[in-house]
């Protein structure tokens, strides 16, 4: 496996990185593999469009028939 090493890395960062990889049980080093491993997998996943972002955020809201499409 690779390593990596970070220089210059601000106190306070330092602190909530240690503080967050106690909430979850780990290790410092271990939380920073994880952060880094969801930050990647989010970056690949393929980004939903405008209408489906504004679908999921309204969904269970009343609307239980399906919107006919626009025509000018």
């Amino acid at each position: 496996m690779a390593q990596v090493l970070v220089r210059n890395l601000d106190h306070d960062v330092k602190e909530r990185l240690q503080q967050r990889a106690r909430r979850h049980g780990h290790s410092m080093e271990e939380e920073i593999r994880a952060i880094l491993r969801q930050a990647l997998a989010d970056q690949e996943a393929p980004a939903a469009g405008l209408g489906s972002r504004i679908a999921a955020r309204f969904v269970g809201q009343g609307l239980t028939e399906d919107l006919l499409p626009y025509s000018a």
